[in-house]
């Protein structure tokens, strides 16, 4: 059963490009993992709000993505980068 997460970053405005760089490559690194069955970025530029749309596979190909090396380095870096980071698991209605 698939697993839909939204996820929401607010960017520090002064940091806006270093933090799209690094989002960007975890869309590069997250879209190679075989549970991945989406990830797309999307930017609120009004707010600086970066927005995560994903789907995994299953909740064991999801564990997997959050040990990658890749994301524990986002986590560490983006207390300097991000304000705010919500995750969302969410149900598909339709």
């Amino acid at each position: 059963m698939s697993i839909y997460l939204t996820v929401t970053i607010k960017g520090k405005t002064e940091k806006t490009e270093a933090l799209k760089s690094l989002l960007l490559d975890m869309v590069v690194n997250s879209r190679k993992e075989t549970a991945c069955l989406q990830y797309d970025l999307h930017h609120e530029v009004e707010e600086n709000i970066f927005i995560f749309h994903e789907e995994w596979a299953d909740q064991a190909g999801l564990d997997a993505h959050n040990e990658q090396s890749y994301i524990k380095a986002f986590v560490e870096k983006s207390k300097d980068l991000a304000d705010d980071i919500v995750i969302y698991s969410t149900k598909k209605l339709a």
